[in-house]
């Protein structure tokens, strides 16, 4: 990955399920240009790749920490993922 590209590979805690978070991650990372998906895991977190220039991905962690309305997030941990090929787009998958 080029040094002003960064690729993240998140886990988001808490009340992050039933509260649109999804949507809500698919949606901001279509406004910040990024690359990736999103998905619910089984044990009530949400897992999402985001790739692409290192502001919009560093402005989606921070949102992250947020989230949507009615969430409540406990956690964001990511760890670098550019050894990870980030799909064309962003999408939400199962």
């Amino acid at each position: 990955m080029a040094e002003d590209r960064k690729a993240a590979l998140v886990r988001i805690t808490g009340r992050v399920q039933g509260v649109c978070f999804r949507a809500w991650t698919h949606d901001e990372a279509q406004r910040l240009g990024l690359c990736g998906w999103v998905r619910n895991e089984r044990d009530g977190s949400v897992t999402a790749l985001i790739a692409g220039p290192v502001a919009a991905v560093d402005t989606m962690l921070r949102r992250l920490s947020e989230g949507p309305p009615g969430a409540s997030v406990s956690t964001v941990a990511s760890e670098d993922a550019s050894s990870i090929h980030a799909p064309a787009g962003f999408q939400i998958t199962h």
